[in-house]
């Protein structure tokens, strides 16, 4: 089962490739920043790119996209009866519950928390990660309204999610799902930020490879399929992805409801769409959309501001280029998506490759001044093609290697990298991250880098 999805063309699959390269040159038109595409039909890769300096073989984060994963665990422990959706959340947590337990805390079950109806006023999910033990942290957290009722985004309601799955199964939700789902769909190397308590933080902090998420949404669009093999019940995902509850809507809409794709209905940590399609999600646009009408699924992460403009484009763009028959051979069409697809790239910084002032500085150590990262000295080394730039605080050097107009790769262990939307679950101190870093002289005195 291990290995790569089979590969196709566009056409042959049913899908125009004129139709993907308006998607791709709207992308670049609108300014969105992509770094990874996936298009599947009929099970089969029709088109595939990478924005260098991102690439196939890499890990990207899924911030809330990490949530299918996690209700994806919950169904495999469903599945093979280690709970059921209607459990009484306190009942797995005897030593961390509240003094007294409050009427709405009893009612609330698993299914409440797979459907983000909790019924907090307040999303607990930035509290919670300040304390050490965060399902105690939760628990403590008034609960409003009626559990299953009200609708409220909530990401620590998936670190319950979580949390549940390694009380009942005694692994880790990752380690869970190695067996289940990794490794029957050829899924590798995957990596999920822990709690101080060592639970997988359930709600973000899962990186995977682009092809992995392709894979996941056509397990889903097959009904929990893979090769002849029922990994997951299709009764389950009927259940995960359709209609459970209600979204608000907002105050002041900026579009019509029927048009919002975060109006449509929530499932178990799913998104519904338009166009009968449901989805993963999360910030910054990363996305798994599987249309079961267009035997398609689409597989997209990004950096992108406006994720509505982002998903606006999917259905403008790649939904109706998708057919019920084969298509004829477009060579034409074909040659210049292939093109297209193998040379995406973000625009490193541009400018200067030198200035007078770099052969002075270059090499010399800069004492900074008190800061809050807690960084003592900076030093630039420039070399033909390149600089090196190096940070050191009380307990190391940070050297990062930054190409001069192109792209860099290496790795770093400096503080902060990468950014995080949320501060609890972050790995130890010391841990390396891949980056890439470009770097130009915008004019004789300033020297602008880059890093990804």
């Amino acid at each position: 089962g291990a290995g790569k999805l089979p590969r196709s063309t566009p056409e042959a699959e049913g899908v125009s490739s004129a139709g993907i390269l308006a998607f791709l040159e709207a992308v670049r038109q609108r300014k969105h920043e992509l770094h990874s595409l996936m298009v599947v039909r009929h099970g089969r890769v029709v088109a595939e790119g990478w924005w260098s300096p991102y690439g196939p073989e890499f890990n990207h984060g899924l911030y809330s996209l990490s949530k299918s994963f996690t209700s994806t665990a919950v169904g495999f422990a469903v599945a093979e009866g280690k709970l059921r959706v209607d459990d009484r959340v306190v009942s797995f947590f005897p030593h961390d519950l509240p003094q007294p337990v409050s009427e709405h805390l009893a009612a609330l079950r698993v299914k409440d928390l797979l459907t983000m109806s909790v019924g907090n006023a307040k999303e607990p999910t930035w509290p919670m990660v300040e304390h050490d033990n965060w399902v105690k942290a939760f628990l403590a957290w008034p609960i409003e309204h009626p559990p299953g009722t009200t609708f409220m985004y909530n990401s620590a309601a998936t670190y319950m999610l979580s949390a549940i799955v390694q009380q009942v199964t005694g692994q880790k939700a990752i380690d869970y799902l190695e067996p289940r789902l990794f490794a029957p769909l050829g899924i590798r190397g995957a990596t999920w930020e822990t709690c101080p308590r060592g639970i997988n933080v359930g709600g973000w902090g899962l990186s995977v490879q682009t092809e992995a998420l392709a894979k996941v949404g056509e397990l889903y669009r097959q009904k929990g399929a893979w090769q002849g093999r029922q990994l997951l019940p299709a009764q389950w995902v009927e259940e995960a992805t359709t209609f459970k509850i209600q979204q608000p809507a907002p105050a002041k809409p900026s579009r019509p409801n029927d048009q919002n794709d975060w109006l449509q209905g929530y499932c178990y940590q799913f998104w519904r769409c338009r166009h009968n399609a449901f989805r993963g999600d999360g910030a910054f646009g990363q996305y798994m959309i599987v249309m079961p009408e267009q035997a398609a699924v689409v597989a997209i992460t990004a950096e992108v501001s406006d994720m509505q403009g982002e998903l606006d484009l999917v259905w403008k763009h790649l939904l109706p280029a998708m057919k019920p028959q084969p298509l004829p051979r477009d060579a034409h069409s074909q040659a210049e998506l292939r093109q297209t697809l193998g040379s995406l790239a973000l625009t490193p910084p541009s400018g200067q490759h030198t200035s007078a002032l770099a052969g002075r500085i270059s090499g010399k150590t800069f004492t900074l001044d008190s800061n809050d990262l807690g960084f003592r000295t900076a030093c630039f080394a420039f070399r033909d093609g390149g600089c090196t730039f190096t940070l050191r605080n009380s307990q190391a050097e940070y050297p990062i290697a930054c190409g001069l107009e192109r792209w860099q790769r290496g790795e770093t262990a400096l503080p902060g990298t990468p950014p995080r939307l949320i501060s609890g679950g972050a790995p130890p101190a010391g841990t390396k991250s891949k980056v890439a870093a470009s770097g130009a002289w915008k004019d004789s005195n300033t020297f602008e880098m880059l890093l990804r």
